[in-house]
């Protein structure tokens, strides 16, 4: 939708015009232009630096540009334009690249520098310079090879000299056979291709040591004329200090170049064969980047840095000496990148900056270029500057429109980049999809986003739901980027709102919704939680979510980590709102975090888990000021273990009369460590300290010092004195005994007076140890004064206070009078009495009780009544029966003479169901009930109630009501019922006070059924269906069946209501290989039961039923096919036969191989390997398989050994060995992207340019 603001809000566009962002332009990634656009020129791919012509190898010169610069290309070679009208020479159509076509031989006309133009109306791109170098095919010279003669322990240099090429070959050394010369510490290939001897051994005589070049890139391997070393034994071989070889001299310097190898060979002779070491001055050598050959001849860089730059030292050490070799090492690099320019695209009045940062030893001369034009200071235009490494171009128009290429140069080579400049107009196009959906809660902020594109930059308005302007709102901030920030969201805000993006080339217009919701909140935070060690903690967290938030979910933390609970371990259970802690430990004392989150925002609050557990025992217990009774006690406090301690108790332990037992002394506050102990005389004391906090007490502290104090008179007496009679003429006198603590001294005793109460009898005394006395020839429950004191050697104790005590009692002989009895209801009776006098009592009276006993039941019952009363009721009486009823009085002693027996009946209660209820059908529309009367009337049958109602399938109907008065009447008879339906019945009995809970019964008139109605149920299955057949019984044909069927895995029945007489039905549209259940119901009256049950599975898809596939279609044809191929099997088996007996060049081959061509053990050549692998040389053997099938085995006259001077020895590009018998080689390039192959012994450190 496109929005121009009216005149009518002309105040709020200008504020909106004011306060809107311009941005650059900015070409977003998904941003795509017109097909049909056209762009600059930009390369994907370039010719290489270096290219390499072999003989008979075509050159082609590759170039190409994007396809949406659809541009026009020209080359220059040596600086001058390459147009040859040379036929050779062809172009791709639509394209730069260049083919030079080989057609004899001579290419030498085409070498030279080239470099290839891409060009169309919008500039001009330069590719890199390509030096094309054409090489002739390698040859060794002729030369007249002498033998090299030595005595044993000389040493000894067998010279190779390589034909040179721009591509160095690889130099290996063979006999005659093939075979490569072995190399150890003794002998070793040098990186010139010479083969050194640090000495010599008679076992290195041979005639034929052979240097053979291998040229990748010519596909061609050449070798020289063998060299016979001829070694002669000596009797007195002579030790000598080793020498340098090679290199020769002392010292040698190299020039490395960054990022490229670098080798260091160190070649020594002496006897006995020298052992080299390195060293590194410049620091230590990384083992990573650092290699050397099994026998450290060669240190090896793979990728030299510039912290390489030093000196190195090599040195070969035997025991007659050492000699050194210092490598002086030089780091330079050719430029190489840091920051290369990159394409732009602008609008116009913009500026850009096109970065060549490059780095390079020496330091590189950096050069611009626009469309392949030379730029110098003199060369800018006003709105052009060189700054730096960089080139700026100001105020851009369209017709700024370029490429420009940026070039560094050092003395070790030249980089270059291209890099464009559009200048483009383009309407607005706003990239963030229309109709966006924002969420967002209140009190935050949210972003609305408009990522809008185009040249000149667009100016962005945003509006409200109204299309007013939203700029001016305070909460309202329009960024740079066309995106509008809300701060503070409120509910208000919610709605929908318009983006415009707005520029001289046109405008568009998105919409945005915002979806305001309340924050999330935790109503129930989770609390501090003070658990015991081992204990159990519970965190409880109850969030608040918005109801339109989905994803909301409860996260726990342990001091920030989440925890997840592990099936292995069950140390945390999380469910619902709740986390839980088993086994709490020290480690669980953490700060814990209810994280409430949702998919827009989150909530957390922390609790605190505390440990706690029994505080641990005081310490450093200690007496002070010791008194005859009372002494000081101090202590050290344990720790509380997270739970302050709330009062200490203070223990003793005597060893005298308890010994080993701790009583409580005292207790004081937790706050306190001290307590002044008040003790009892002769007790040897000691003390122990137990603290006591909200879990309990802790252990006891470990004991004092023993304090013992000095004897006294005893200052308490015996507690809890009696005086009770066992029988009705004595009285034993009891008392608590003292424990030994308060006997205060020796000869302890106990003084005991009694007389007969207000008698003026004088007191009689009995002085004893025991804890009680008896006194006899007492009269019947009659009052004593009592007295018990203590006594020891020191005196007596204290007076002690007067206690009353009666003699024995004896059985009540007094009897309740006017025994009355009053009914209540039918389980309940009222019993009544006259109060009893003290006279007959015999003792003190207790109570009353009340002995019942139903009429014809012979097992009285008895209910006590405590106290002094005169009535009490008698529950859970049988109703409407006769109760006789006895009263006694209770003592002391026991239970006394009955009262007078009188009788009452309790009142008519509930009657039972009546019983034997039973229905007989008298006909098809009448039938018969029938019962007896109830087992418990409990009163006075008065008749019986009738109800039935219809039962139906669906749905019960009304009860219809009967009422017989004449209880000996014990039937029904029912007319005119339905003979298809069944009726429940109701019978009730009632007496005059009510009526009985029903026996119930059903009934009907229909005859009854044979069941079930059908037999020989049966089944069979295909893959989609299920078949059920039976035979229904004589008569019941028109009986209701049904099928019901489910899925195993399902819990629901399928049901399918059939007819008997069908005797079939198929259940169909099945799943293949489904498993199912299947049943057969049977209607019985008013309800299905099951007659038949069954598990199966239908057939798969593959099996269409359970017929033997042998007679299947498919079955047939399979056979056929099968019997038909083995057919034409036999007859070319046949046709092989009868051809003859033909080989393989491969198995001829085999069979002549060369004896001598096996791999050597324990001799001076090492085992044959192949040309063609680079680190693991596998020998050549006469099975090598041959490119073109015509190369005779190694063995024949074409045997390399056989050839002389320089033989043309050539390979295939994957290496095998085809000797001169090699067709035309592949037509493709040599070179390419300045790599020339593996490394080889002659390859200078410094690269050719």
């Amino acid at each position: 939708m496109s929005l121009t603001p009216t005149s009518s809000v002309l105040g709020t566009f200008l504020v909106t015009l004011l306060c809107s962002h311009i941005q650059a332009l900015d070409l977003p990634k998904d941003y795509e232009f017109s097909a049909t656009r056209l762009f600059p020129p930009s390369f994907t791919e370039q010719p290489p630096k270096k290219y390499v012509v072999y003989p008979n190898d075509d050159i082609i010169l590759k170039c190409e540009a994007k396809e949406n610069s659809k541009a026009t290309y020209t080359w220059e070679k040596d600086g001058l334009p390459f147009d040859s009208n040379d036929t050779r020479v062809t172009r791709k159509s639509n394209s730069g690249t260049v083919i030079i076509s080989n057609s004899n031989g001579n290419m030498k006309e085409f070498q030279g520098t080239y470099r290839c133009f891409a060009s169309n109306e919008l500039g001009r791109a330069v590719s890199n310079e390509m030096r094309v170098i054409t090489e002739s095919t390698p040859k060794w010279q002729k030369e007249t090879i002498k033998p090299v003669q030595a005595e044993e322990g000389d040493s000894v240099v067998l010279p190779c000299n390589p034909p040179k090429s721009a591509v160095p070959p690889r130099i290996l050394w063979m006999n005659s056979t093939l075979l490569h010369i072995i190399q150890d510490n003794r002998v070793t290939m040098g990186m010139n291709g010479n083969l050194y001897f640090s000495n010599v051994a008679v076992t290195d005589h041979h005639p034929d040591y052979i240097c053979h070049a291998q040229f990748l890139g010519a596909r061609t391997i050449v070798q020289k004329e063998p060299i016979e070393l001829k070694v002669s034994h000596s009797n007195s071989v002579k030790f000598r200090t080793p020498k340098m070889l090679m290199p020769s001299g002392s010292s040698s310097q190299y020039l490395a170049l960054k990022g490229n190898p670098l080798q260091l060979e160190c070649i020594s002779e002496g006897l006995p064969t020298p052992e080299n070491t390195w060293n590194a001055f410049t620091g230590t050598m990384d083992p990573k980047r650092f290699h050397f050959d099994e026998y450290k001849k060669a240190l090896r860089i793979e990728d030299v840095l510039e912290e390489d730059d030093g000196d190195y030292e090599c040195i070969a050490e035997n025991r007659e000496g050492k000699v050194t070799h210092k490598y002086t090492v030089r780091v330079e690099s050719a430029p190489y990148w840091i920051q290369r320019p990159k394409d732009e695209i602008k609008g116009p009045g913009e500026h850009v900056k096109f970065t060549c940062e490059v780095e390079g030893k020496p330091k590189p001369r950096i050069t611009w270029k626009i469309n392949g034009e030379s730029l110098t200071a003199a060369d800018l235009s006003p709105n052009q500057k060189l700054e730096g490494g960089s080139l700026i171009l100001q105020n851009l128009k369209t017709s700024d429109t370029a490429v420009v290429q940026c070039e560094a140069r050092n003395k070790h080579g030249h980089i270059q980049e291209n890099a464009y400049i559009y200048v483009v107009e383009l309407a607005p196009v706003i990239l963030t999809p229309d109709r966006m959906n924002y969420s967002a809660v209140e009190n935050t902020s949210v972003f609305l986003h408009c990522k809008f594109f185009g040249s000149p930059a667009p100016v962005t308005y945003w509006y409200d739901k109204d299309m007013e302007s939203v700029v001016s709102r305070d909460s309202f901030n329009i960024l740079t980027n066309g995106s509008i920030e809300i701060s503070d969201v409120t509910s208000e805000d919610e709605g929908i709102y318009y983006c415009t993006s707005s520029n001289s080339q046109g405008n568009m217009t998105i919409s945005a919704y915002l979806d305001v919701r309340k924050a999330t909140q935790i109503i129930t935070p989770p609390e501090t939680q003070r658990v015991r060690k081992g204990g159990k903690a519970t965190f409880e967290c109850i969030p608040l979510f918005d109801p339109r938030m989905e994803n909301t979910v409860i996260n726990w933390k342990k001091d920030g980590i989440e925890i997840r609970e592990d099936d292995d371990n069950d140390k945390y259970f999380i469910e619902d709102y709740s986390m839980s802690i088993a086994n709490v430990q020290e480690g669980d004392q953490k700060t814990y975090t209810c994280v409430a989150s949702s998919e827009l925002d989150a909530v957390e609050k922390t609790a605190d888990l505390v440990m706690i557990d029994l505080p641990e025992p005081a310490y450093d217990l200690e007496l002070t000021d010791p008194q005859d009774t009372s002494v000081t006690l101090t202590w050290t406090p344990g720790k509380d273990n997270n739970s302050p301690i709330e009062e200490f108790i203070i223990e003793f332990e005597e060893d005298s009369f308890e010994p080993g037992i701790w009583h409580e002394l005292t207790r004081v506050d937790g706050e306190d460590n001290t307590a002044s102990l008040k003790l009892s005389p002769y007790v040897n004391y000691q003390f122990r300290v137990i603290a006591v906090n909200e879990l309990g007490p802790s252990n006891g502290s470990k004991s004092s010092d023993r304090l013992k104090t000095p004897e006294a008179a005893p200052k308490k007496n015996p507690a809890e004195v009696r005086g009770e009679g066992t029988e009705p003429n004595n009285m034993k006198i009891t008392w608590k005994p003292m424990k030994g603590i308060d006997w205060n001294g020796p000869g302890f005793a106990y003084i005991i007076k009694w007389r007969r109460q207000n008698q003026n009898e004088e007191w009689k005394e009995k002085r004893v140890t025991e804890t009680f006395i008896l006194v006899e020839d007492t009269k019947t429950f009659v009052p004593y004064d009592i007295k018990v004191q203590s006594v020891n050697d020191h005196g007596k104790g204290p007076e002690p206070k007067l206690v009353i005590g009666y003699s024995g009692e004896d059985y009540p002989t007094i009897i309740p009078e006017n025994i009355g009895l009053e009914a209540i209801n039918d389980s309940t009776i009222k019993v009544a009495w006259l109060p009893v006098q003290k006279e007959g009592l015999n003792g003190r009276l207790k109570g009353f009780m009340v002995r019942y006993i139903a009429q014809n039941e012979k097992h009285k019952n008895k209910l006590t009544v405590h106290g002094n009363v005169t009535h009490t009721s008698i529950y859970g009486l049988k109703p409407f029966t006769n109760y006789s009823v006895t009263v006694h009085v209770l003592n002391g002693k026991g239970e006394g003479i009955g009262s007078e027996t009188q009788s009452i009946r309790t009142e008519e209660g509930v009657p039972s169901p009546p019983t034997g209820l039973r229905v007989e059908r008298l006909s098809d529309t009448s039938l018969a009930l029938f019962w007896g009367p109830p087992e418990h009337p409990n009163g006075i049958i008065t008749g019986y109630k009738i109800s039935h109602h219809l039962v139906s399938k669906d749905h019960t109907d009304s009860f219809l009501l009967q009422t017989i008065n004449d209880p000996a009447q014990q039937n029904w008879t029912f007319h005119n019922m339905s003979t298809k339906d069944t009726y429940k019945f109701y019978v009730y009995a009632k007496n005059s006070a009510r009526e009985s809970l029903p026996t119930e019964i059903e009934g009907s008139t229909m005859k009854e059924l044979e069941f079930p109605p059908v037999l020989n149920v049966t089944f069979a299955r295909t893959s989609k269906c299920i078949t059920i057949k039976w035979r229904p019984l004589d008569g019941q044909r028109n009986v209701e069946l049904r099928v019901e069927m489910k899925n195993k895995s399902s819990d629901s029945w399928q049901q399918y209501d059939v007819n008997a007489s069908e005797a079939e039905f198929k259940i169909v549209e099945l799943q293949p290989g489904g498993n199912y259940i299947v049943r057969l119901m049977a209607l019985n009256h008013t309800h299905y039961d099951e007659i038949w049950r069954t598990e199966t599975h239908t057939l798969p898809s593959a099996l269409p039923d359970e017929r033997g596939f042998a007679s299947q279609g498919w079955f047939i044809g399979l056979i056929s096919a099968i019997v038909l191929l083995l057919l034409i099997l036999v007859i070319l088996c046949f046709i092989k036969r009868s051809k003859g007996g033909k080989y393989s060049v491969k198995d001829k081959e085999d069979t002549q191989v060369d004896s001598e061509a096996r791999p050597m053990k324990d001799e001076t050549f090492g085992e044959y390997r192949s040309l063609e692998s680079d680190n693991d040389e596998k020998p050549f053997t006469s099975s090598q398989p041959s490119l073109n099938g015509e190369v005779k085995p190694l063995g024949s006259d074409d045997s390399l050994a056989d050839y002389g001077g320089s033989v043309d020895v050539q390979f295939n590009e994957d290496g095998s060995f085809i000797g001169q018998y090699s067709g035309k080689k592949e037509k493709e390039a040599a070179g390419g992207n300045e790599s020339s192959g593996a490394t080889s012994p002659v390859i200078p450190n410094v690269p050719i340019e």
